[in-house]
């Protein structure tokens, strides 16, 4: 199981907050409010919201795989998942900041509590996508040591895939 992390950090206007990172169950009621606003995200930027039904719940679950929540003074303000995706490698996916709390480095903390977790389970890499019209996650991905792979990509979205050892 996932450990809890808690931070103390500050906001941009210069406010202490505290954070904590810990594991919640994707029907947990504290994970719904990212879930709807990255279905929003998905349906403005795609038209479709369709990739949050993919796959369900269980997938996301102990032991194969997990969802972290960043909650600042208890309230959800980015999260992501990974799900086993072979027995060497598990698949990011869900990665979200609120739209209210982003550039804030977020993102990049839920990223490194899933590395650090999926290697603590034993996964040896990562292997995540992200859509051509997301160019801050394809960027934060490439700044964090992923590299861009070929991506399998049948329904011709223009997927963009990467990968990084663990």
């Amino acid at each position: 199981m996932a450990d809890i992390v808690a931070l103390r950090t500050f906001t941009p206007d210069h406010r202490q907050v505290s954070l904590e990172v810990r594991p919640y169950a994707v029907t947990d009621p504290e994970v719904r409010p990212l879930l709807d606003e990255l279905a929003h995200e998905y349906h403005s930027r795609y038209g479709t919201n369709s990739e949050l039904e993919r796959y369900p719940p269980e997938e996301f679950a102990p032991p194969r795989g997990v969802l972290l929540l960043v909650r600042e003074d208890e309230v959800s303000v980015a999260g992501g998942a990974f799900r086993h995706y072979d027995d060497e490698t598990a698949e990011v996916k869900r990665m979200w900041t609120a739209s209210a709390h982003r550039r804030r480095g977020l993102a990049r903390l839920v990223l490194s509590e899933l590395e650090a977790e999926a290697k603590r389970r034993g996964y040896r890499r990562i292997f995540l996508t992200t859509g051509p019209k997301q160019p801050e996650a394809a960027s934060l991905y490439l700044t964090t040591g992923y590299r861009s792979v070929p991506a399998d990509d049948p329904e011709g979205f223009g997927l963009l895939a990467f990968t990084k050892d663990l």
